[in-house]
């Protein structure tokens, strides 16, 4: 059993504050609508962790004890997280609040668990944020490049609701089935981004070898006439291609293959 701080509001709108002991933060909610009253905050206090001495800061940094690791964090270089990961890190939560287990355990084991070092770091800040009175939802919020608008919004009404783990196994369904239409759109694109690789590599070889030597062969044959426009524009064309190859490739390059590394990034 846990205690839970909660702020409510009763059917007047009077805002309410008060606690519970109860086993998780959805029992808590769901007590407190029993009462007629709409949460709209719910925290655990531990009373025992927070009477046990704080530890040394060096062995913390030092690694040595039990304490959470000392890291640098650069926000520049700081991107969100796979969808495959947070997919899962999502079915893991829902599972584990499903069977009964209070958030804060349940977070703290996934943290324990995880191995993508920029999850495992969201978590443990989500987990000291709902220890210092925050919600679930609000704690998610503060990390917009992992957990959307969407997501949010979700965990939001679960909470409001009473229903969190129903709605974090509809999460989890919801980011599933978006895995695979993603996996079945990159399935589709494979071909015809092959055939545009093949086309661009036989156009660069028709304008950087075979053109060229068309030039020497035009000029012998119209004796000094000038060719046709459209003749003109395809050698110059080849011409320029020639003095910037460089260029041309890595533009060619950038064109074709930013989107899938873009979409690889992102887990598929």
């Amino acid at each position: 059993m846990s205690q839970f701080i909660y702020v409510a509001l009763d059917s007047r709108g009077k805002e309410t504050r008060g606690s519970l002991n109860v086993g998780s933060q959805s029992e808590a909610i769901r007590r407190i609508k029993e009462l007629g009253q709409f949460t709209t905050r719910v925290g655990s206090v531990r009373v025992a962790e927070r009477s046990k001495p704080a530890s040394k800061p060096a062995s913390a940094v030092s690694g040595g004890g039990a304490g959470r690791r000392f890291t640098v964090s650069l926000p520049l270089f700081q991107g969100g997280v796979k969808p495959k990961i947070l997919t899962a890190f999502t079915r893991q939560l829902a599972t584990l609040v499903d069977a009964g287990m209070p958030l804060l355990r349940g977070l703290k084991i996934l943290a324990e668990e995880e191995t993508n070092p920029r999850l495992r770091a969201v978590t443990e800040d989500i987990m000291d944020s709902i220890e210092g009175g925050g919600s679930l939802s609000e704690s998610m919020a503060r990390h917009p490049r992992v957990f959307n608008k969407l997501y949010v919004n979700m965990v939001k009404a679960g909470e409001l609701g009473g229903v969190l783990e129903v709605v974090l196994v509809r999460l989890s369904e919801f980011l599933e089935k978006a895995q695979r239409i993603k996996g079945k759109v990159i399935s589709g694109m494979f071909y015809p981004v092959a055939v545009l690789v093949v086309a661009a590599a036989i156009l660069s070889l028709l304008m950087i070898y075979v053109v060229p030597k068309f030039q020497d062969i035009f000029a012998d044959l119209r004796n000094g006439r000038p060719m046709p426009a459209f003749t003109v524009a395809v050698l110059q064309i080849s011409q320029t291609i020639r003095d910037h190859l460089l260029g041309v490739v890595g533009c060619i390059a950038i064109a074709l293959f930013l989107p899938i590394l873009d979409l690889i990034n992102n887990g598929i």
